[in-house]
C-alpha cells in the first residue's frame, strides 16, 4: 500500500489522467473522425496532455480547495 502522506500526488496523478484521457479523447474524435490510427493519435494526444495536466493538477487543486473553503457556508 501507499502511505497516506501521497494521497494528495496520487488523487492528482488519477485525477488528470482520467480527465486528460476523456478530453483529449473528444478533442481527437472531432478533429480527426474515426480514421484508421485515431487511437495512435489519440493515445499520443493523451500523453502530451497528461505532462500538462498533472504539474496544473498540483498547482491548482489548493487553490481552488480555498476557494470551495470560502464559497461554502457553515451550517
Amino acid at each position: 500500500m501507499i502511505p497516506k502522506k501521497y494521497g494528495p500526488v496520487l488523487f492528482s496523478l488519477l485525477l488528470s489522467g482520467m480527465m486528460s484521457l476523456l478530453v483529449s479523447g473528444i478533442a481527437t474524435l472531432r478533429a480527426a473522425g474515426l480514421v484508421e490510427g485515431v487511437l495512435t493519435i489519440w493515445m499520443s494526444a493523451w500523453m502530451t496532455a497528461w505532462l500538462i495536466a498533472f504539474p496544473a493538477v498540483m498547482l491548482a487543486a489548493p487553490l481552488t480547495q480555498k476557494i470551495v473553503g470560502v464559497l461554502l457556508t457553515k451550517a
